[in-house]
């Protein structure tokens, strides 16, 4: 008879997926680590929505950031949408956004639709073109030359106009549209539908997924955008958001009752009234973002793996 082992046997390792699962030790400091990181970026986030909601007394007290306010105060927000500069540059960002994007993915769809057609005059010219831009930026001088050639200084259409196509955005949607049933297109096409009802009957409502990341790329960098505010824009009633925000959040402006609209009633403390316009110009994206957020793997993962 054979002697029965009396060593004790190492337990099997647990397979997830495939992979080993860590050890006990192994989770901890990942879940420590983990937790450290999530509180390094949800709690400012969380200190600016409390300082902007919290009452005046609060924040003097607190000595200018809230972190738990007790109770809520909308004062802040009463006064930077009472009409005065925050609420003008509130609308031109709206104007800026949503004409923009309009334009923008006009511009790229039709764009992307011709480059994937193989048999479109000057398909790979205009290609290459668009590839090189992706190399070689135009540079700051030689646009804002341009832009003063056509007129367009201290105008909102300098802001739009610009940066209405982007290379990699066009590059994405012609691979999204290469990939479309080439039956499904000729039918159409045997059927007798021109090329402009194909692309919008039948192109475009089989892409919805990339065209709403496209816009909602588009939407977020006209809305955020301030540096071609900056550069072209002299008169302070056509600012953005962004550049109010930048001036008396960033710079440290003190804003004054003139800058609110009401110039008889007492103020907030400076700090609510600069994180309730960080408020704002965080709000729209947040509110957006979950909608387009499902198309994101099937329209930028299969664009770009399938171009």
């Amino acid at each position: 008879m054979s002697r029965l082992s009396t060593e004790p046997r190492s337990r099997p390792k647990v397979l997830v997926g495939g992979m080993p699962m860590p050890s006990l030790a192994e989770r901890i400091v990942k879940a420590v680590f983990l937790t450290a990181i999530c509180a390094a970026v949800i709690l400012p986030f969380v200190g600016v929505i409390s300082t902007s909601l919290a009452s005046p007394k609060a924040v003097i007290e607190a000595g200018g950031f809230v972190l738990l306010p007790h109770g809520f105060d909308l004062t802040a927000y009463k006064s930077i949408l009472s009409g005065g500069t925050v609420t003008q540059a509130l609308l031109v960002s709206a104007f800026i956004t949503a004409v923009g994007t309009a334009i923008a993915l006009l511009l790229t769809c039709t764009l992307g639709w011709a480059l994937s057609r193989r048999g479109t005059l000057g398909n790979k010219p205009l290609l290459l073109l668009v590839l090189i831009s992706l190399l070689f930026n135009p540079g700051l001088i030689p646009t804002y030359l341009v832009v003063q050639q056509f007129g367009l200084l201290n105008s909102l259409w300098a802001v739009i106009l610009p940066t209405s196509v982007s290379a990699f955005n066009v590059i994405v949607v012609r691979a999204y549209f290469a990939g479309l049933p080439v039956e499904v297109l000729d039918s159409a096409k045997i059927d007798g539908a021109s090329e402009w009802k194909v692309f919008w009957h039948i192109g475009l409502p089989l892409s919805k997924a990339v065209v709403a990341v496209v816009g909602l790329f588009y939407g977020v960098g006209f809305w955020n955008g301030f540096f071609g505010a900056l550069l072209y824009l002299s008169d302070a009633s056509k600012w953005p958001l962004q550049l109010v925000l930048r001036t008396y959040v960033v710079n440290g402006v003190e804003i004054g009752a003139q800058d609110l609209g009401g110039a008889s009633e007492a103020l907030p403390p400076q700090t609510s009234i600069q994180m309730a316009i960080l408020m704002i110009s965080i709000i729209p994206i947040l509110c957006v973002y979950p909608f387009v957020q499902r198309h994101f793997a099937k329209g930028v993962l299969t664009g770009a793996v399938k171009g």
